[in-house]
């Protein structure tokens, strides 16, 4: 019998064999500061583009005062306990109503995580003779739920509008024989490419398949649509989404989450998603800070109207710089470069150390081999000068790329890794 810990010893994984190299500067980095447009890495100002404050909510002067002052009037503990035991408060159902009238469904249930929520909303919803069908560009927590299923699932090709009828006519199929149901998964917007799920015709496939749609719309909530409610309201398909979840960790800059739909579906989550029976209530501090939020979201889009202002600036200087920023039709940017992941190393240290720009690096196993995908999430707190210069910074770091500069600072590191 070999020792549990042995395959640790042996294989870090993919990106864990790295660690020593990039710990503390690719990986984990410590960003210093109020969240901001400019915040500090290791000592020096950069530009950031690596938080999801997209609203700017985060230290705007109304949220701040109604975040320190649910604090002192409730401290970081209350309510202790899980909501169905001794933890829900009318705030927590002011908020629900609040949240489904913002969305246009009937009913709303506040989770207490975005991770847990969505992966114990797919196993509440589906038993051992239902099928899932689901993006094979799904976020982790989807494919964590996914995981927990005991009937089949199908993985579609991404946003393949073939591939998506191939598959719902294999499901049915197979519902068919097991008495089952078919529960359908697709995003709002896909967090690393930018683009927002084909909803406005993944709900016209239910004139031919029967199937329930549930959409994980992190990143269109707050930034889609006309009002905000997020891509289905985007694409005019809001009613037709069966199930609909959003975090409150990206638009509004806090922690917690929701789901919403009709009033007999939401009953029946609340008492079957495991991860909100058997866990601590979302606490009153952050209730009350995210009825603020929701509050700045319903009076105005000015905080939505701003961002879009930056992301069509930095989007557009992109492609007219001839950059590769793929099909993104939201306001996650991704900029995708051609290296190895020595030469991604040497290129993010040159972006971070001489250009002063900090934004997420991206390789391979979550992209493939040979690609360098640099993430950026623009907010309503950039500014023109910020986006100029960054795009200058781009500019001078992809000549750098394509003239083999990167390539030749990775090989100490390449030697030093023994390949």
């Amino acid at each position: 019998m070999k020792d549990l810990f042995a395959k640790i010893y042996r294989d870090k994984g993919p990106l864990g064999k790295w660690a020593d190299q990039a710990e503390g500067y690719f990986v984990f980095p410590k960003l210093e500061g109020q969240i901001s447009n400019r915040m500090k890495f290791q000592g020096r100002e950069v530009i950031t583009w690596s938080i999801n404050d997209y609203l700017g909510l985060a230290n705007n002067p109304e949220v701040r005062k109604a975040d320190e002052e649910a604090v002192k009037k409730w401290g970081s503990a209350y309510p202790m306990g899980a909501r169905m035991m001794s933890g829900h408060t009318d705030l927590h159902e002011q908020l629900q109503n609040e949240l489904a009238e913002f969305v246009s469904k009937e009913a709303a249930y506040v989770l207490n995580f975005g991770y847990q929520g969505i992966l114990s909303t797919i196993d509440a919803l589906v038993g051992k003779n239902d099928v899932i069908v689901y993006d094979v560009d799904a976020h982790a927590c989807i494919i964590d739920g996914v995981r927990l299923h005991l009937g089949k699932r199908f993985t579609y090709k991404h946003n393949d509008l073939d591939s998506i009828e191939l598959n719902l006519a294999r499901a049915e199929k197979i519902a068919e024989q097991t008495g089952g149901g078919v529960l359908f998964i697709s995003e709002g917007v896909f967090g690393m490419r930018g683009e927002q799920g084909k909803l406005k015709e993944i709900v016209e496939l239910k004139k031919k398949y029967n199937f329930r749609l549930l959409v994980d719309d992190a990143h269109g909530f707050g930034t889609l649509g006309k009002t905000g409610a997020g891509a289905g309201e985007e694409q005019g398909v809001q009613d037709q989404i069966d199930v609909y979840f959003a975090t409150f960790a990206k638009s509004m800059a806090s922690t917690g989450a929701f789901i919403a739909a009709d009033k007999e579906i939401i009953d029946y989550l609340k008492y079957n998603l495991r991860s909100q029976m058997f866990a601590k209530s979302l606490q009153m501090s952050l209730v009350e800070g995210a009825l603020k939020r929701l509050e700045l979201l319903r009076r105005s889009t000015e905080f939505k109207d701003k961002l879009w202002e930056n992301v069509n600036a930095l989007q557009n200087g992109l492609k007219e710089n001839g950059f590769d920023i793929g099909t993104t039709t939201s306001c996650v940017t991704p900029v995708y470069l051609k290296g190895s992941i020595p030469e991604a190393m040497a290129l993010v240290k040159d972006l971070r150390e001489n250009h002063g720009i900090f934004c997420s690096i991206v390789v391979y196993p979550v992209i493939p081999k040979g690609l360098i995908l640099l993430r950026m999430i623009p907010t309503a707190t950039h500014t023109m000068e910020d986006i100029d210069l960054t795009l200058k910074a781009f500019s001078a770091i992809r000549e750098r790329l394509e003239n083999g500069t990167y390539k030749k600072l990775s090989q100490a590191l390449m030697e030093k890794m023994g390949e």
